[in-house]
């Protein structure tokens, strides 16, 4: 489990086979084997580790879900340790599982803000709600004005400095995690509705609204 708020920008190093290796100092203090690491949001285990980087696997699922596969060395990664039962929760629930792939759709400066757009896959946009959670390659960040498969996020100056996001242009892929609460919510909902659409009668009837 972790929380969407980076420790550092690592960066790849090398790439064999199944095998990244990626360079980082934070994440390292205190890594062992089989330790999970959140990579540009996606949750992977460390297999092997080195002096200056650790080395993770990427599954053929892991690859057809998320953007690693693109990864070169050299290339910028978000990385956070899993949360400590006793630390702080800065973010929200995330688990590292990359529901899809989106799209830097435009990014604009309101004052001392960013606003970013983004477009989502259908297995993402469905769970988004104005005020929810949303990760982008493993960064926790609220939703703003979800419409059809387009959403976005206002994201402050500190944010993009500590991330790889102030990088991102227009067009650029992203990592994209739905908030796991707003998930289970849904699916138990769409459950109890017999698999359609709920509507405001029908929640009514079975206490939900």
């Amino acid at each position: 489990m972790f929380t969407g708020i980076i420790e550092e920008i690592g960066a790849v190093s090398r790439r064999s086979g199944a095998d990244m290796a990626i360079m980082a100092e934070t994440v390292l203090q205190d890594m062992r084997l089989g330790d999970s690491v959140c990579v540009d949001g996606v949750c992977l285990t460390a297999a092997a580790i080195n002096e200056e980087d650790f080395v993770v696997q990427l599954s053929p699922e892991t690859l057809a879900r998320s953007t690693l596969g693109e990864l070169r060395p050299g290339d910028a990664v978000n990385l956070e340790r899993a949360m400590r039962a006793d630390g702080r929760f800065g973010g929200h629930f995330v688990q590292g599982h990359v529901d899809g792939v989106g799209q830097v759709l435009d990014v604009q400066r309101q004052g001392e803000f960013f606003q970013w757009k983004f477009r989502a896959p259908s297995e993402v946009a469905r769970y988004l709600m104005p005020k929810g959670s949303v990760t982008v390659d493993g960064v926790s960040l609220t939703v703003v004005d979800p419409i059809g498969d387009t959403f976005a996020v206002a994201i402050i100056p500190a944010t993009l400095e500590k991330t790889k996001l102030g990088a991102k242009r227009a067009g650029d892929s992203v990592n994209l995690e739905a908030d796991m609460i707003g998930k289970h919510i849904y699916h138990f909902l769409k459950g109890a509705s017999g698999g359609g659409a709920l509507s405001v009668d029908t929640l009514k009837r079975q206490g939900f609204a």
